[in-house]
């Protein structure tokens, strides 16, 4: 009878677990499955991820102590797992759960190991058996480890595949485009540019790890496309070579080298060097395109052995350079013929001409004339949620630079803030994963915001106080510095002051796992 009892409670157990800890598994699919980054994770939003199992912990000691049957233990507990599971679900998020095979995996182990572990727990001692839910994050890294060898069998049979389809057209141009930053943006302008002349497939949004990439190839890759061009991201030391094996390109774009993924990466040298794989892992007779920015990029391409090794204004270059809220126009100049040709985009600021010039070059190299990649910058978008110029309505204009922002990216927007007539607002959270520089880096943030917004709009208060201290450094009038909780209430304080002739800059949006 007391067998029959623990396998009782023991199943109980691993049903409330998967349940109470919804909001863990999605921050688990946030950080890519990546154990250190969900520990971090946890860290960061502690209240919402341990309070809810210890929560569900102290009401089954509480019901044992009070000396409730099985029974009624078993159904106050699982009631009380359903309630926090659809408290997690009913929350607005920037990102939502996935349920992918995967993560059914994931699950299934995890209520597989906590039924064992409860079915272990509850034959010494049902106190311990009701603590179980207090140890959640560390039972999911265990059911994570328990199913890796699954997932990583079934990952490289993927890959293999993924590989076999692009070898199945080995006259397919293969470009890899890695950076910092700017990469998500380069990849499209590339494909946009290059499809006046090609059928090009390119990775969408911001597929960019190795099975991201996988499933586009298995996915979407046709016989008919004559380029592939693959965004490759990194977190770690070695992603960049791992994505270069599988897609093999013959064309490497560096798009830069920066203050990005701190926290896992620790140093700029490990950046450096992990970005420099994707060159790395070009043939002999490969291409090697790398942003001119007077630092860490020149010095790589100054070290590259390939040949074929540009930067901008090595094949071509622009002249007349314009830009304001009307976007950007330039001339192209082919440095080889002189042949010029002119350029106009929707596209905003500096920033937005340094990586289509990265473009133009890389275009160049694949023998396309001057006017011909005008016709292509012609038909360049605004990437969405990267300065992309919204009509706010009743007079105010909206630049929208909320994906993932850096210093360099930060600093940039707001040149192209400052640029605008009207009064300036922004709106921003700060940015993040910056390691032990964050502070310091979004200080700087503040300080350049004094000198382009005259209304600054703060989403979080602990995150974004070395931002108020930097605008305050500069004088920046402590009455104009609104600090608010949540993004929903940044918007009510805008609409409450915002007026005809207004432009206001989104900037950086903070992922669901970096919310205070």
């Amino acid at each position: 009878m007391n067998i029959l009892v623990d396998i009782v409670q023991a199943l109980a157990m691993a049903l409330c677990l998967p349940l109470s800890g919804w909001r863990l598994l999605h921050y688990f699919q946030l950080e890519s499955y990546q154990l250190p980054g969900f520990y971090r994770s946890v860290r960061r939003n502690a209240q919402k991820t341990l309070i809810p199992g210890v929560a569900l912990a102290a009401l089954g000691v509480m019901l044992l102590v009070l000396g409730a049957g099985v029974p009624v233990r078993i159904a106050l507990v699982l009631a009380m797992a359903a309630l926090l599971f659809l408290r997690a679900r009913r929350e607005k998020l920037k990102k939502p759960f996935v349920v992918t095979e995967r993560v059914k995996r994931l699950i299934a182990t995890h209520a597989a190991t906590a039924f064992v572990l409860a079915l272990a727990a509850g034959a010494v001692s049902d106190v311990l058996l009701y603590l179980l839910p207090a140890l959640e994050p560390t039972l999911i890294a265990l059911a994570a480890l328990c199913v890796l060898p699954v997932e990583k069998h079934i990952n490289r049979q993927f890959v293999e595949d993924a590989k076999k389809r692009l070898a199945a057209n080995p006259n397919l141009i293969r470009i890899g485009i890695t950076g910092s930053y700017g990469k998500t943006s380069t990849k499209f302008l590339l494909r946009d540019i290059l499809s006046v002349k090609y059928s090009v497939l390119a990775t969408p949004s911001s597929f960019n790890t190795t099975m991201g990439v996988t499933r586009v190839i298995r996915e979407q890759l046709m016989p008919s496309h004559q380029v592939f061009i693959a965004e490759m991201g990194a977190r770690h030391v070695g992603d960049i070579r791992e994505l270069a094996d599988l897609v093999h390109p013959t064309i490497g774009l560096l798009t830069s080298v920066g203050p990005q993924h701190l926290d896992t990466f620790g140093t700029i040298e490990r950046i450096r060097d992990t970005k420099y794989e994707l060159i790395d892992g070009l043939p002999q007779n490969g291409t090697a395109i790398f942003a001119r920015d007077g630092a860490i990029c020149e010095e790589l391409c100054a070290r590259c052995p390939l040949e074929r090794k540009y930067m901008p204004g090595d094949l071509v270059e622009a002249e007349d350079i314009e830009w304001g809220p009307f976007g950007t126009r330039f001339t192209l100049v082919d440095r080889e013929t002189g042949e010029r040709a002119a350029c106009r985009t929707r596209l905003l600021g500096e920033h937005a001409i340094a990586n289509l010039l990265l473009c133009c070059t890389a275009a160049r190299a694949l023998g396309m004339t001057p006017h011909e990649i005008a016709l292509g910058v012609s038909r360049c978008q605004p990437v969405e949620h990267r300065l992309e110029l919204l009509d706010g309505g009743a007079g105010v204009s909206i630049i929208d630079d909320a994906f993932n922002a850096n210093p360099v990216g930060a600093k940039a927007a707001l040149r192209v803030l400052k640029a605008f007539p009207g009064r300036r607002i922004v709106i921003t959270p700060g940015m993040v994963e910056l390691g032990g520089e964050e502070a310091a880096f979004n200080r700087a943030f503040g300080e350049q915001m004094a000198e382009s917004a005259d209304v600054a709009i703060l989403v979080g208060k602990r995150h974004t106080q070395p931002i108020v201290d930097g605008l305050l450094a500069k004088d920046f009038p402590q009455e104009r510095i609104h600090v608010v909780s949540s993004l929903e209430e940044s918007t009510k304080v805008l609409h409450g002051m915002m007026r005809a002739g207004d432009v206001v800059l989104y900037e950086n949006d903070l992922p669901d796992n970096y919310s205070e």
